[in-house]
């Protein structure tokens, strides 16, 4: 799949770019409590393990603000100071030297708390995302415009922007989440009409694993696709490393960025004649700790299972008494059950080989 990017401008958070030609950037939050500096490195190295390319974090207070000095020096993936109503604690995270900072000029505190964060950040060559939510818009607009709805959303950005342009600030990457998919995906088509800047996509508060993996995929997918979109964050409920794991799957569904295998498995029908779903997950167990981007099938038909995967790199088609190993739609063996995971590892590694050699040519 090809997508045609909208065409933005390029930020550096520290050594990752976000924005320009750059592959889209995977981010998180941590979800610990950013003044014990031990927990959140610690929830950050996690993070990084996963795949995960910016983090940010919660500052509250000072002593968080603080805090920061520590976490940014030991962490190993860029740290964004996520800060909300005080400006000295956005001009403290500049001091310590923040990859990026995340703030809402309109609710900061007050023209002069975002003159002094433009032109710290500018001396200090530091990014900001101008972060603006359905909840955080600008009062006036939102009751002069009827509401919130994509107009005000986009009006109330716009606004918070130029507060920073106005002091000759334009290292600005944009976010306008809401938790609604549809007002994020309405919302984010006619900011990308207004502005070059790199878009941070995401719908906010999406909920539960259940309900808010499926709001980000309609939400975040549906973006990229339409080729808008620098960097994105899957909101959830959960452990953030299960963000993480959220959006690559996004990601490689569009062939956008490719991290790990993408497991292909058929649904059940009349014709399944072992347990696919079991299969599956054992494929997917065996795969986790593989980080080359081949395709791998588990189907439940072994009459037409290999030829409706044969876009796969290799797979396995289950049947009553007998499992075949095929690579791209031609079967290579015939193997009884016990035998069968082990022959389809060994047919991993094989497409594992040649897609490294490929790279080398």
């Amino acid at each position: 799949m090809n997508f045609q990017r909208k065409k933005t401008k390029k930020l550096w958070l520290n050594n990752v770019p976000v924005g320009g030609n750059a592959p889209i950037v995977v981010q998180s939050m941590n979800n610990t409590d950013t003044r014990d500096v031990e927990a959140t490195l610690a929830q950050i190295h996690d993070l990084a393990d996963v795949g995960c390319e910016v983090t940010r974090v919660a500052v509250p207070d000072q002593v968080a603000a603080n805090a920061l000095a520590e976490i940014v020096r030991q962490s190993p993936i860029p740290v964004i100071a996520d800060i909300h109503f005080q400006a000295k604690l956005a001009l403290l995270a500049l001091e310590n030297n923040v990859a990026g900072l995340r703030i809402n000029p309109g609710n900061i505190g007050s023209e002069e708390g975002v003159r002094k964060i433009a032109q710290l950040a500018l001396e200090k060559n530091i990014p900001i995302r101008v972060g603006v939510n359905s909840g955080s818009l600008d009062p006036e607009i939102r009751d002069k415009m009827g509401g919130i709805n994509s107009d005000s959303m986009v009006a109330s950005v716009l606004k918070f922007c130029r507060m920073l342009e106005k002091y000759d600030f334009n290292d600005i990457c944009v976010s306008i989440k809401a938790s609604d998919a549809k007002l994020t995906i309405d919302s984010y088509r006619k900011l990308a009409q207004e502005v070059d800047y790199p878009l941070h996509l995401g719908v906010t508060e999406a909920g539960t694993p259940k309900e808010g993996i499926v709001r980000s995929a309609v939400g975040i997918g549906t973006l990229l696709a339409e080729g808008i979109g620098d960097t994105i964050r899957v909101s959830l409920t959960a452990d953030p490393l299960l963000e993480v794991e959220t959006a690559y799957s996004i990601l490689k569904s569009l062939g956008l960025r490719s991290k790990g295998p993408l497991l292909i498995a058929c649904p059940t029908c009349g014709r399944t004649e072992v347990n696919l779903q079991r299969l599956a997950e054992q494929v997917e167990v065996l795969l986790a700790d593989i980080v080359e981007p081949i395709k791998v099938a588990v189907m439940g038909c072994p009459v037409n299972g290999p030829g409706e995967a044969k876009e796969a790199d290799c797979g396995i088609a289950g049947g009553k008494d007998l499992y075949l190993i095929f690579r791209n739609g031609r079967i290579i063996e015939k193997v009884d059950q016990e035998h069968a995971l082990q022959a389809l590892m060994k047919e991993v590694e094989l497409a594992r080989q040649r897609y490294l050699k490929d790279l080398k040519k």
